[in-house]
């Protein structure tokens, strides 16, 4: 079934020097992003550097503020097309039959050293059943040992101290679920998105897990439906798609971050328990 979103977010700062700021809050253009339409303001009016990154589709824009007030404002329309499938068809791929550009989604990050809980990952899940099945365990072990509570990390929070702490916010859950993935040798990536279902409305993590060929959303959260996920970015983890890079002096103003129906229909929920994806096949690491 396909759903329209509306969505967008408003973003504030006052800039106290010349400043460059790098955002990456625009939804990524995927075959299954079908039909999009956006806009985008930046107040004042200032030259853009854009860039998006190939294969992933990462979207990246740049401007360089005076100091003043600084206002991004960005709408758009989307209808969601994810791909579903039934979960015990999905199977993970040996290591031997990955595409060697997978290989940066397989290894240790800044955020997520899968090396230092390779023995604890193994120990609690490397018994089961190989596949969205195990991934899926992952993610049940996320939501019942790990307290969502805000305020319990900040943004230099590891996977391993999250493990630690026993306690984190949605980054610190796809940090884990990823490094439990990377150490059992399956790939996995960070993603960041708009949430339909979240509440109250955020920017949200959630991680993708390569197996049979294509890549799988999933949220050890539990707390935005994964068939209302809008992808903005993928890295390896955080540090790769922060929605703003300030570089110089900046106080940070209000975040504003929206999403709904377009359609004004009624839910179509109670949930399935598909498999879904927003890519097409992947015979390497990115999106054709």
């Amino acid at each position: 079934m396909t759903v329209r979103y509306k969505l967008g977010c408003t973003l504030s700062y006052q800039v106290l020097a010349p400043s460059v700021f790098i955002f990456n809050i625009e939804v990524a253009r995927l075959r299954r992003h079908v039909n999009m339409t956006e806009r985008l303001v930046v107040t004042p009016d200032l030259p853009l550097r854009t860039h998006t990154v190939p294969d992933i589709n990462n979207r990246y824009f740049g401007v360089h503020a005076s100091p003043g007030p600084l206002t991004i404002h960005y709408e758009a329309e989307v209808t969601l097309d994810p791909f579903r499938a039934d979960p015990d068809t999905v199977k993970e791929t040996p290591v031997a039959d990955l595409p060697l550009d997978i290989m940066p989604f397989l290894l240790p990050s800044r955020f997520v050293p899968s090396d230092r809980l390779a023995d604890f990952a193994r120990k609690e899940f490397g018994y089961l059943k190989r596949g969205f099945e195990r991934v899926t365990a992952i993610c049940n072990w996320l939501y019942n040992n790990i307290d969502y509570r805000r305020g319990a990390s900040n943004e230099q929070t590891t996977a391993t101290e999250s493990l630690i702490l026993r306690a984190g916010v949605c980054r610190d859950f796809a940090h884990l679920g990823i490094a439990f993935c990377r150490a059992l040798d399956i790939p996995a990536r960070f993603v960041s998105c708009y949430a339909y279902g979240l509440q109250p409305n955020d920017f949200h993590a959630v991680f993708e897990v390569y197996l049979d060929g294509r890549w799988w959303l999933f949220d050890g959260t539990r707390m935005a439906n994964l068939d209302g996920l809008v992808r903005i970015g993928v890295g390896r983890d955080a540090a790769e798609i922060a929605f703003c890079s300030p570089f110089g002096a900046v106080d940070c103003g209000p975040v504003e971050i929206s999403i709904d129906r377009a359609d004004g229909l009624p839910e179509p929920w109670p949930r399935t328990i598909d498999a879904i994806s927003t890519e097409e096949p992947a015979p390497n690491a990115g999106a054709l």
